[in-house]
Formats: structure tokens, C-alpha cells, sequence
């Protein structure tokens, strides 16, 4: 990697981490605004889903047969990546991302969900996360559901999704997410009063 490549990579990293800070802000502050059908999955001007509008609802299957849904999810903070075994930028930062999982994977209220749109089968899903042990959740979406949803621009592509279900931020391209700057994020917003509390009233309503 060459020193301009490795500068506008900590330069976009920064400015990941800084949306993400300002943006769950935003979100503890607006948990309390009731929900549209224009707040689901709305796209921003550039074609992506916007920020701080709610995650569009999905329910797939994980390797093990069972079915997975986001909403199912509501209350916990959830790290949502969409992935390819045939995309070697999602095979770089694979590694990265089971980091993080090993990090927090004690803590309840975090999930990681790695959805796969491989469209030949899930044998070559599972003997990839076997070979890499992977102990993250990964599901299977051969139709690709997720990306269609999301406006998946290309892979890998992640969002942070807050415990109201309402997407925090997200990020085109491989990232290091076992960096320090992100887990302090990520602690930031599991260990939030608000974000707690949101649980209570999800379930209330």
C-alpha cells in the first residue's frame, strides 16, 4: 500500500467513526419520534440508504437452517455486513470483523450479522467460515434481499444499526474494524442509559 493510499484510508476511517459519533447522537436523541413508512429504508440523494432512518426488515436463514430477522433484534445494536466469499476486499477484512465479534461477544446487546450473496450454494458459505473460523452469525441471501434493500452500491459494504433499529452509519468498502477508535465507538453505544432503555419500550410497544 502506498503512503497516499494508506493516508485517504485513515482519512476515510476517521470520517467514518466521526458520522458514526455525531450520527448516534441524533439517534439517542430522536428515539422517541414515532416511525413512518417513509422512515424505512428511505435513500438518500446519492442512492444509498440515508442514515438515521430506520433498517429495512429482513429474515433470512443462517448456515445451521435457522431463521434470522432484524427486527427480531430490536434493542441490541447490531453490526450488519454485506458480503461475498468471491469478494477478496470482503475476504480482507473478514478477519477484522471476527475481531470485533471476539471483543464483544459477551455482551448481549451486540450482534454481528454477516449476510452472504453467494448465489451457487451455501457449501462454499459454510467451508469458508470453517476454514476461518468464523464464530460470527452468518446468513444466506442468494437472491441478494438485503442488498437490493439496503442499495448495496458493492461489496463489502457495513452499516451500524442502533438498538431502535435505526441505521447509525455505514461504510462502502474493506475497513479495519477491530481498530481502537471503532471499539470505543461500539462501547460508547452499547453502554449508553438511553439505548438501554430503548429496550424496555420496544417491547412495550
Amino acid at each position: 500500500m502506498t503512503r497516499d493510499v494508506k493516508i485517504l484510508s485513515m482519512l476515510a476511517g476517521g470520517v467514518l467513526l466521526a458520522a458514526i459519533a455525531m450520527l448516534a447522537v441524533v439517534n439517542l436523541k430522536t428515539r422517541g419520534r414515532s416511525e413512518t413508512s417513509s422512515d424505512i429504508a428511505s435513500v438518500a440523494p446519492g442512492g444509498t440508504v440515508a442514515a438515521g432512518r430506520m433498517a429495512a426488515d429482513f429474515k433470512l436463514p443462517d448456515l445451521n437452517g435457522s431463521t434470522i430477522s432484524l427486527s427480531s433484534l430490536r434493542g441490541k445494536v447490531v453490526f450488519l455486513n454485506i458480503w461475498a466469499t468471491w469478494c477478496a476486499p470482503c475476504r480482507e477484512e473478514m478477519p477484522s470483523i471476527e475481531s470485533l465479534y471476539e471483543e464483544f461477544r459477551n455482551d448481549p446487546d451486540f450482534v454481528v450479522l454477516a449476510v452472504s450473496q453467494d448465489t451457487s450454494s451455501a457449501a462454499p458459505v459454510a467451508s469458508y467460515v470453517a476454514k476461518n473460523g468464523l464464530k460470527f452469525k452468518v446468513l444466506l441471501d442468494p437472491d441478494n434481499h438485503v442488498g437490493d434493500a439496503y442499495r448495496v452500491s458493492g461489496i463489502p459494504e457495513s452499516f451500524v444499526i442502533g438498538r431502535d433499529g435505526r441505521i447509525i452509519a455505514h461504510h462502502v468498502g474493506p475497513y479495519d474494524w477491530s481498530s481502537t477508535e471503532m471499539r470505543d465507538v461500539l462501547r460508547e453505544l452499547l453502554n449508553s442509559k438511553e439505548g438501554s432503555s430503548s429496550k424496555a419500550s420496544s417491547k412495550e410497544g
